[in-house]
């Protein structure tokens, strides 16, 4: 007389569980979407807003051109921390040329702003929007409030580059809000990652191989990052001008920034991370993978920025020779053996082909 009350029971916990992440995979993605992911795509959106402001009130005088730099150094270092997050909307439609354009091999920033300027001094957001990538980021902004050759002091000058400048952080402001409302739409991408199966992942083990494919690349990346100025593709003379972001000096620190960010989505929160994944039986993997981190962190921490004064000398060169080394050691431990303890088929990245 009690099977119905039994099997109302059962029916309710199979409900109960059909709403839950019941794989460790499933889990460790949703965890990382709510606690590592979302919020620093929210700290972006904040820091672009912030950006957008302090264009304004730099160019109205209310703010002196020191506060306008720390607003700058904030907006990139809330995009240097999204380098080994950028999955959905932000990879896709070359998104992210338009926040920052690197490698600027032949200073088309320079030329393309300068030209921007001079045809179109009134320049608004919505006219940006239409113009290349190369002026619409943040490449462009630090070009304007940092490269020696503009005076920031003279009046006129402000005058001149303003327009573009307010224009930039107006342009910055929305792409973030837009992209982050991409995310937290339904069937948007927190809901990709966090809910199998979906139109993007068939099951969680794809939404990992993401995960890991685009951590892989971002260090990738800094590996290119951190190569072009030491010369390794210029028979080892420094190019330091081929730094990312060396007219605000900050290359070291964005480096620094695109570290830190892989490594929380590498343990996340509470023990939710990519290193939750791995059994027993690759504890020792784990430990290497940990270590890979600590190694390279110190090594940078080590570094003397700016990285242009590194460069100029031969301890300073031997010294980011030292730390390259240590980040092709965590590219390619996690690369190989990471990826196939996972069981995750990478594939190509963005940089293939490079």
């Amino acid at each position: 007389m009690f099977r119905p009350k039994l099997l109302f029971t059962s029916l309710a916990a199979l409900a109960l569980g059909a709403c839950a992440p019941q794989d460790p995979q499933a889990q460790v993605t949703a965890a990382l979407t709510e606690q590592v992911i979302l919020p620093t795509y929210n700290r972006w959106v904040e820091a672009d807003r912030a950006l957008a402001k302090s264009a304004i009130a730099y160019c109205s005088g209310q703010i002196q051109l020191q506060q306008a730099h720390a607003d700058f150094f904030a907006a990139q270092k809330a995009w240097a921390e999204l380098q080994p997050l950028l999955v959905g909307p932000l990879a896709e439609g070359n998104q992210a040329w338009r926040v920052q354009f690197w490698p600027d091999k032949k200073n088309l920033v320079q030329r393309q702003v300068e030209q921007l300027i001079k045809a179109n001094p009134g320049i608004d957001a919505a006219g940006l929007e239409k113009a290349s990538v190369v002026v619409q980021g943040l490449t462009a902004y630090e070009y304007i409030l940092f490269d020696p050759q503009i005076d920031q002091t003279d009046a006129a000058t402000r005058e001149r580059y303003c327009p573009l400048l307010e224009a930039i952080g107006a342009r910055q402001q929305h792409l973030a809000e837009a992209i982050l409302a991409d995310w937290q739409a339904k069937d948007g991408m927190a809901e990709q990652l966090s809910k199998f199966p979906n139109n993007r992942y068939a099951e969680s083990k794809e939404a990992i191989a993401e995960l890991l494919r685009v951590q892989i690349t971002a260090i990738d990346t800094l590996k290119k990052k951190l190569g072009a100025p030491l010369g390794r593709q210029s028979k080892g003379i420094p190019q330091p001008y081929q730094a990312e972001a060396w007219r605000s000096a900050t290359s070291l620190s964005n480096v620094g920034a695109v570290l830190a960010s892989a490594e929380s989505l590498w343990h996340g929160k509470d023990g939710k991370g990519l290193r939750d994944l791995l059994g027993s039986e690759h504890k020792e993997l784990g430990e290497r993978v940990d270590a890979a981190y600590t190694e390279a962190i110190k090594k940078l921490e080590a570094l003397e920025p700016p990285l242009v004064e590194l460069l100029s000398t031969k301890d300073g060169v031997t010294q980011a020779n030292d730390f390259y080394d240590s980040l092709n050691r965590l590219h390619r431990l996690q690369e190989s053996e990471l990826a196939k303890a996972l069981n995750v088929q990478l594939g190509f990245n963005a940089n293939d082909g490079d």
